[in-house]
């Protein structure tokens, strides 16, 4: 029997081989990476090459969802482009219902929720889409204070809150290794920019020209310009070098 043709029948060994398939599609996107910071969420995009006639202000990896909420995703645009509807309308629905502002966790869980009903039953297919969704929240520790969250929701439906995660591209095992081990609490805006920079420079090969990097912070998020995003790289190519020589210097002097 194949398995792979009806969403809603597991194979044997208990896989849904469409959902599978849609997380290879978010795999073969362009990468995605979030970071947060003491008082920010970074959310650094790869954005792949444009045709020369393309108007690259119509090729977005990070939109707003809410004021206080905003979305980069890697996998298929135009599945993308629904699922954020959706969520775009559940969080006017709130507004209308609750007259407040729906939190993070809130539109992560919708958007999860949304996600895992096409994995279900017939007649749909799995989005082929994973995000990550960064705003700010207030304490769960209770404080009453307001602090920058991070959620990622994937294909199967789930959805978790990280301090940093890479989704999308063929390499975001070797990326959130690369988290794992330069990431630190609490780290300054500046910094989280950098580590952003650094890691997307790993699977970018023209610089800031295909970088799209977003601060969110609590009062609104900041598209960094190409021209400030190319200063972080250069600093970051200047300290290679930097690191380079010196391991050079090193290793003549003991010979």
């Amino acid at each position: 029997m194949s398995y792979d043709r009806a969403i809603t029948v597991f194979s044997p060994d208990g896989h849904l081989f469409q959902v599978e398939y849609a997380m290879e599609a978010v795999r073969r996107g362009s990468t995605a990476i979030g970071i947060r910071a003491k008082d920010c969420v970074v959310l650094a995009v790869e954005r792949r090459a444009l045709a020369k006639l393309q108007d690259p202000r119509t090729i977005r990896k990070i939109v707003p969802i809410d004021s206080n909420t905003t979305l980069a995703f890697s996998g298929l645009t135009a599945d993308a482009r629904v699922l954020i509807h959706k969520a775009r309308l559940e969080a006017q629905s709130y507004r209308l219902t609750c007259e407040d502002a729906p939190s993070i966790e809130y539109l992560a869980r919708f958007i999860a929720r949304t996600q895992q009903k096409y994995t279900q039953r017939g007649g749909v297919r799995p989005f082929g889409i994973a995000s990550l969704i960064a705003g700010f929240d207030l304490d769960h520790k209770g404080s009453g204070e307001m602090t920058p969250v991070l959620y990622q929701t994937d294909p199967a439906g789930t959805h978790s809150r990280w301090k940093a995660q890479v989704i999308g591209g063929r390499n975001a095992k070797s990326l959130r290794e690369f988290l794992e081990k330069n990431y630190q609490e609490d780290m300054e805006e500046k910094a989280a920019v950098k580590l952003g920079v650094q890691a997307l420079l790993e699977v970018v090969d023209s610089g800031a020209k295909n970088m799209e990097i977003c601060v969110v912070k609590q009062d609104g998020k900041i598209i960094m310009e190409e021209s400030k995003v190319d200063e972080v790289v250069k600093e970051i190519e200047a300290e290679i070098e930097e690191s380079k020589k010196a391991k050079q210097g090193g290793s003549s002097s003991e010979e």
